[in-house]
């Protein structure tokens, strides 16, 4: 899953936005120091998502200018669980049972 990232780079640094996650946003001295924090930006800011049981916004195509951020499989994996739970209004406890897993399993 590769959300598109906008970088604005100015004489201080440059900053690393996401259009479909307007909550994260991240900085670094260059291009590439700050899109090495974007990961981590992006996957803080999905856990708002998570903490608020809100769907996760799907990333949209890439526009002209701007960059690719891969989310880790496991993050992805989760976010595309999440938002299925969250369509069919199922608890974790639910799929825990369904699955016949601990629910602290489902949490993790």
């Amino acid at each position: 899953m590769q959300y598109p990232a906008k970088i604005l780079c100015e004489s201080d640094g440059c900053t690393v936005t996401f259009p479909d996650v307007p909550e994260a946003i991240t900085c670094g001295d260059n291009e590439k120091e700050a899109l090495l924090h974007a990961v981590d930006a992006l996957e803080t800011a999905l856990e708002f998502y998570f903490e608020k049981n809100r769907p996760v916004p799907m990333p949209s195509i890439r526009k002209l200018g701007q960059h690719m951020v891969e989310l880790p499989a496991s993050a992805s994996a989760k976010v595309l669980l999440f938002n299925e739970m969250l369509l069919q209004q199922m608890r974790p406890a639910e799929l825990a049972k369904r699955l016949d897993i601990l629910r602290q399993h489902v949490n993790r």
